[in-house]
């Protein structure tokens, strides 16, 4: 695939992780600014998470109805349009309608970047391509709380917002000169009824009563929104395997369990990883009495090292399919989470970092070789969709992450509290090895990675 190609899809894949990570700096001065509490604040980043775990899936289904590169473009000039508008927001809550356009404009690079890449490489799986998007999309959520740092320091809260300007345009001209224009992949629907609005309505509906309830967990609201998600969840079905061309393809995942595989997995990768990014330095600062910088290091090598290992993963996938990738990475998720369980009050430096490198490790191993498998799994006209799908489902991991700490250090961080959430976290991992050893997913996805691309008129799947 040309290099060319990959940096127009990357350039514009790192501003949903860069913005999702990049507020977190800008929360206290933006409430400071506006004169709200810093709870209120809080909803500059649900409102991001909220409406980016609907928009993925939604921009893929366009990419694949409609072409993904012009899905690709029209995301690219939404967000730079909303970016260089949104300091001059009058209100805090103008403020918050801009952090949502801002997540649907930033959430069609992956999926549709995913169709550009099954246009030009076919059925087998390019792992050094999906390698490339996934350190992209890891640096900048990692490395997000250090450039809005140094962004808020110089010009304010507001350039966080100004600095995907500059992005937004050279994407958007890279695009225009070197991304290619493959009809849509799923060419047999067309025009906006194919789109099945009432189908992500009720989409919407169902997953924003889930996370809803998440991000409100223990209070009345959260029990209201976990009853309206069964409703929720029947009307879709019914809605979906109905219609001729759904947007939440419900026969698609019944004839196809390994996709489904592919979205609970990531969602438990991501939950254990979420768990362990946000806990550790709390911990840190409130037991370990460590400063903000110091933890912001400490826990560097859980985000940092799956820069160096995601091209390692890339060769084995290429070898021998996802599912060594995926059994590593596992592996290394049980190890670490057991590894928590040594750390309290005045633990060495070194066991902390080792703890955050076996950690580290599955944000490569398993996140490369889950986008493998879903590559392998899904149909061609789907892809995008099923793209935007599986990142859905990180959003699902964090926030059930957010709603588990929430309950473990309500009353502040313990040693206690992060082992205990440690034992149950090595469970979660212990089922991934399971999972990943026997699972349908990788097993499928080695196979294909190996044979190349089906005969004409082949599965699939």
């Amino acid at each position: 695939m040309s290099l060319r190609i990959l940096l127009a899809i990357a350039l514009a894949t790192i501003l949903n992780p860069l913005n999702s990570s990049m507020i977190a700096v800008a929360l206290v001065p933006i409430h400071v600014d506006f004169r709200i509490d810093v709870g209120t604040s809080t909803w500059l980043v649900s409102a991001f998470y909220l409406t980016g775990a609907v928009a993925q899936p939604l921009m893929g289904r366009l990419a694949d109805l409609w072409g993904a590169r012009r899905v690709f473009l029209t995301g690219a000039a939404v967000a730079c349009v909303v970016c260089a508008l949104a300091p001059l927001s009058p209100s805090f809550g103008w403020l918050v309608t801009a952090r949502a356009l801002q997540a649907l404009g930033t959430s069609t690079a992956f999926p549709s970047g995913m169709g550009l890449i099954r246009a030009a490489a076919g059925n087998r799986i390019p792992s050094r391509a999906l390698a490339v998007l996934s350190v992209a999309a890891s640096t900048s959520a990692a490395l997000g709380p250090t450039i809005g740092g140094l962004l808020l320091a110089q010009w304010g809260w507001q350039a966080i917002f100004l600095v995907n300007v500059p992005l937004t345009v050279a994407a958007i001209g890279l695009g225009l000169r070197w991304l290619p224009a493959p009809p849509p992949a799923d060419p047999g629907a067309s025009g906006l009824a194919s789109v099945d609005l009432p189908g992500v309505a009720l989409f919407a509906a169902t997953l924003t009563s889930i996370l809803g309830a998440l991000l409100a967990l223990g209070s009345i609201e959260s029990y209201v929104l976990l009853a309206l998600v069964p409703v929720a969840a029947a009307l879709l079905a019914a809605r979906e395997l109905r219609f001729r061309s759904p947007f939440f393809d419900l026969r698609l995942l019944l004839r196809n369990p390994a996709i489904v595989a592919v979205f609970l997995q990531f969602a438990a990768v991501t939950f254990i990883f979420y768990s362990f990014f946000f806990g550790l330095p709390i911990w840190l600062e409130q037991v370990g009495r460590y400063d903000a910088r110091a933890a912001g290091l400490l826990v560097l090598p859980l985000t940092g090292i799956a820069i160096v290992v995601t091209p390692l993963a890339a060769r084995l996938i290429e070898r021998r399919g996802p599912r060594l990738p995926l059994i590593l990475g596992s592996v290394f998720l049980v190890a670490g989470t057991l590894m928590v369980l040594l750390v309290g009050t005045g633990a060495p430096v070194l066991l902390i970092l080792a703890a955050g490198f076996l950690l580290g490790v599955p944000n490569g191993f398993n996140n490369l070789g889950l986008q493998a498998a879903l590559y392998a799994s899904t149909p061609p006209e789907r892809i995008s969709w099923a793209a935007g799908q599986y990142q859905t489902f990180r959003y699902v991991g964090a926030t059930l992450a957010g709603a588990v700490l929430g309950s473990v250090f309500r009353h502040g961080a313990t040693t206690a509290g992060l082992h205990g959430m440690a034992v149950a976290l090595a469970a979660v991992a212990a089922v991934l090895v399971v999972v990943s050893m026997f699972g349908t997913s990788s097993t499928a996805a080695g196979r294909r990675s190996r044979s190349g691309p089906p005969p004409p008129g082949a599965s699939a799947t």
